[in-house]
């Protein structure tokens, strides 16, 4: 077990790393400047990995909501809303922590030496503008505002997502002269908020997935109850914090183990002094 904790920090960049190179194993794509349009792109992903990236062989769950949501006819998936509460139910924010791919890419920026920013009087109202985003640009606007044939647009997708743009948007407009020519303010903009995520991520520990992250707004809300769990031994803890201390998300982990916004880095399990907190898969 102490082999398993000394080595777990180099295990979830290994995890990381191999799903995001799994998840994005359509490398002609990024040769030829298309996308894969197999059967596969069907599927949805855990994490948030964009359904336009030149590598992508799934579908993005938040861009896949959006699709159904503004669709004409239908404005329900089971199978969206299912797959997000199956793997919410299992998982919850180990998604987030683990299989990520955007979330990798600030995990690495993050390592970029600076003067780091772990807490700030605005931290904890900055962490309700996620689920503010799923609410409003996520399930909202794609429900609310319609196209002259009746379609709404994937506004989180085209606004606001980072991921799409480093993922997605930069190797196509880069490969392909006619989306050169065609792009614009919005492009220019989405390129704006990746830059300030970007920059951010060197000083605060994934802003991203803090602030501004519908999918782990979504996953959040399961941690309280899903299968993939942390406990904390009430005879062994003495609430010395120093699971506060090592958690990057700022967690209470004495006070809050399935707080809504851990995602199960395994800091906090590696670090107690009384190994007090373990992980469970039933509650």
């Amino acid at each position: 077990m102490n082999i398993i904790r000394k080595g777990i920090g180099n295990l979830r960049f290994m995890v990381q790393l191999g799903f995001t190179a799994i998840s994005n194993g359509y490398l002609i794509g990024f040769t030829k400047g298309d996308i894969y349009k197999g059967a596969s792109k069907r599927i949805c992903v855990p994490g948030l990995n964009c359904y336009s990236c030149p590598g992508a062989i799934a579908s993005c769950p938040i861009g896949s909501l959006q699709a159904v949501v503004g669709s004409k006819n239908y404005k329900f998936s089971f199978y969206i809303i299912g797959f997000l509460m199956i793997i919410g139910a299992i998982l919850g924010r180990f998604v987030c922590g683990w299989l990520c791919p955007f979330g990798l890419v600030q995990d690495l920026i993050h390592k970029i030496p600076s003067r780091k920013i772990k807490d700030f009087k605005l931290d904890k109202y900055l962490r309700y503008i996620k689920f503010i985003i799923l609410g409003v640009f996520v399930i909202g606007m794609p429900l609310l505002i319609r196209g002259e044939l009746g379609y709404g647009s994937p506004w989180f997708c085209k606004l606001i997502c980072p991921s799409g743009t480093l993922m997605a948007g930069i190797p196509l407009v880069s490969m392909n002269p006619s989306l050169q020519r065609t792009t614009g303010f919005l492009f220019g903009w989405k390129i704006s908020i990746l830059i300030i995520i970007i920059l951010a991520s060197v000083f605060i520990y994934r802003p991203f997935c803090k602030y501004i992250c519908p999918l782990g707004a979504i996953y959040g809300l399961f941690n309280k109850f899903s299968l993939y769990s942390y406990e904390i031994d009430t005879d062994l803890c003495n609430s010395c914090g120093v699971c506060q201390k090592k958690c990057k998300m700022n967690v209470k982990v004495y006070e809050d183990p399935n707080s809504i916004e851990c995602i199960r880095c395994g800091e906090c399990i590696e670090n107690c002094p009384k190994k007090a907190i373990s992980k469970s898969a039933i509650r």
